[in-house]
Parts: C-alpha cells; sequence; structure tokens
C-alpha cells in the first residue's frame, strides 16, 4: 500500500552544501522530518554540482518519512552564468547589463526543459529569452526560427 502524503517543501540549496542551518533546519524541523538524513542523501546526489543553486522539492508523509526530487538550477542563474555578469538590472527596459548569444539560449533551454513547461526546445528558447529580457540581458543575434 502507497504511503499517505502528508505535504511538500520545496527548497533551493546549493549542490554538496546542505546543512541543517536556516532555511533547511527549520522547513525540516517544523514538519517532523530527520534534517540530518536530509542532508546527506542530498550532499550525496549533488556532489558533482558543487555550489551551483539547486530547486528541491521534499515530499513528506504521515510517518515522517521523505523523498525528494532534484531540478535543473533556475534559468536566472543560468543567464548569469553565461553573460558573466554578478546581477540583473534594476530597471530592464532602460538599463541592460549584459548580452548573450540565441546559442547559449538554446544550451540553456535544453539543459532546463525536462522543467519547462513546452514540449519543444524552440517554445523553451523563448522562455529563456523572455527571462534574459525581464533581467536586463539582451539576446544578440537573429532568433533561428525568424
Amino acid at each position: 500500500m502507497a504511503k499517505e502524503i502528508a505535504g511538500y517543501v520545496k527548497l533551493q540549496v546549493k549542490g554538496g552544501q546542505a546543512n541543517p542551518s536556516p532555511p533547511i533546519g527549520p522547513a525540516l524541523g517544523s514538519k517532523g522530518l530527520n534534517i540530518m538524513e536530509f542532508c546527506k542523501q542530498f550532499n550525496g546526489r549533488t556532489q558533482d554540482k558543487q555550489g551551483t543553486v539547486l530547486p528541491v522539492v521534499i515530499t513528506y508523509y504521515k510517518d515522517k518519512s521523505f523523498d525528494f526530487v532534484i531540478k535543473t538550477p533556475p534559468a536566472a542563474n543560468l543567464l548569469l552564468e553565461a553573460a558573466k555578469v554578478k546581477g540583473g538590472s534594476a530597471q530592464p527596459n532602460r538599463n541592460k547589463v549584459g548580452a548573450v548569444t540565441w546559442e547559449q539560449v538554446r544550451q540553456i533551454a535544453e539543459t532546463k526543459l525536462p522543467d519547462l513547461n513546452c514540449f519543444t526546445v524552440e517554445a523553451g528558447m523563448k522562455m529563456v529569452a523572455g527571462t534574459a529580457r525581464s533581467m536586463g540581458i539582451t539576446v544578440t543575434g537573429t532568433a533561428p526560427w525568424e
């Protein structure tokens, strides 16, 4: 028989660097989950992604056990890496902080495709380009579908 789900917890944790301090400790402790067990499992699964921010969805059950799914890094973080800038623009419609090419947008879209709500890489590219636009990052060149 399947376990009865009690709820979900969504966190963003740096790969290989989960520890019981906030935000992980309070989020899991308030649900009565074993914090150290989560940290050990998460760090074990994300050794190859050291320092990368990874969203994680923790499903916890009535018997205080849990499962978790690690998602791909946020598109904004991947765009900042590709553009080699520290942060987005405070006024993205006026001040541009960097630029990426359509090839870089394609690579980011292919990385993010399992977590995006679209079916084709081109649709994913449009979503990533929209994120770039809202961050003040210019996409240079001509779009492949034009």
